[in-house]
């Protein structure tokens, strides 16, 4: 199927007193995500693109309890203001958040919605707030002949694109690979990474010399991707850069967010490269394992507080290790990632 935007109409996000809108907007009802008791009865949603805004699993409060079947508006918060997702169940969300509904709307022609509002999300730079704007917002969408919204051509082109349902031979993880965390060993992150700041690098640079080689910066949405770039180009600028896999933590903005980058990357100076001391026990499942106990350690980083070298690489893990020879346990690390759900698939 073709998309004919030229034939689309705009219409207005919002129901007002003033128009018609797509959807009844209502605002999410937790203005503290610490009364929540954790548990594993719903989702707390907060202000955030990635993870489809999933912040833990709590407790449910009827009273803060939001219906699914909407599209999420985050209209507050730290890089993710002007972005969405799609919510299919019941939740609660963070005040820095609203909901859209309409009769209309299901999983699959919500994904077209979706994609469709995140090209507005530039709009929102700067600390410029969604909810103050979201009466005023319009979207072209395609159109059926008596000019309403045509859900169901959204739907049909999201279902025409290629693609092939994830399948994974593991069911859950080998009983010979749980963690058992209580028989773990301590390790400063020096003792297992080399780190390096990153430089200075533009977006404009990245248009002026176009190429296939990742840019990273601070951000948590696409892996902290910024854009590709032309190898050649950094490497005669003399930009932090790594040639192979590596994993980069945000300095700033998204502070102590850590990604992995199976190709190498380049970094700009709100980010810095974070490679294995030892060449040979660094492979994508280890880069994995490590990235999640590091990224347990992001919550430190809140309130405005940056990554700096010297405290960073002091920070103290918890990892597997051989009690033989006194080391972290690559092997085990790698066999554990493997044998997740769609460990077979990375």
């Amino acid at each position: 199927m073709n998309l004919n935007v030229n034939s689309w109409k705009e219409f207005y996000i919002s129901d007002s007193q003033e128009h018609q809108g797509l959807f009844k907007i209502e605002n999410c009802k937790c203005g503290c995500a610490g009364d929540l008791e954790d548990g594993n009865e719903i989702n707390y949603i907060g202000a955030k693109k990635n993870n489809n805004g999933v912040m833990r699993r709590v407790i449910s409060d009827p009273n803060l309890v939001s219906r699914g079947n909407g599209i999420l508006f985050i209209c507050d918060g730290e890089g993710s203001v002007g972005y969405t997702n799609y919510m299919d169940k019941d939740f609660i969300g963070s005040t820095t958040i609203s909901i859209g509904y309409n009769e209309n709307l299901n999983p699959i022609n919500a994904m077209f919605i979706v994609t469709i509002l995140d090209k507005e999300k530039f709009k929102y730079s700067y600390g410029r707030k969604y909810r103050a704007h979201i009466e005023e917002i319009q979207i072209k969408l395609p159109t059926t002949p008596e000019g309403a919204p045509d859900w169901d051509y959204m739907e049909r082109y999201i279902k025409s694109l290629n693609h092939k349902p994830l399948s994974t031979a593991n069911q859950g993880a080998c009983v010979s690979h749980t963690l058992g965390v209580e028989t773990w060993k301590e390790y400063a992150v020096s003792d297992i990474f080399d780190i390096y700041n990153g430089s200075g690098i533009t977006k404009e640079e990245i248009e002026e010399n176009p190429g296939t080689f990742v840019a990273v910066q601070s951000g948590e949405e696409d892996n902290g991707r910024i854009g590709m770039i032309d190898y050649d180009y950094c490497k005669s600028k003399g930009y932090t850069m790594s040639e192979d896999a590596c994993l980069t933590v945000a300095r700033s903005g998204s502070a102590g967010f850590v990604s992995f980058h199976p190709t190498g990357c380049v970094v700009g100076d709100s980010a810095k490269i974070l490679k294995f001391k030892n060449c040979s026990v660094g492979n994508t499942y280890t880069y994995l394992f490590l990235r999640t106990v590091l990224m347990a350690n992001k919550y430190k980083y809140t309130y405005g507080r940056k990554v700096t070298e010297d405290k960073y690489m002091t920070l103290n893990i918890m990892l597997p290790y051989k009690k033989d020879k006194k080391e972290p346990d690559w092997i085990f690390m790698e066999n554990y990632i493997k044998s997740l759900p769609y460990g077979d698939r990375i």
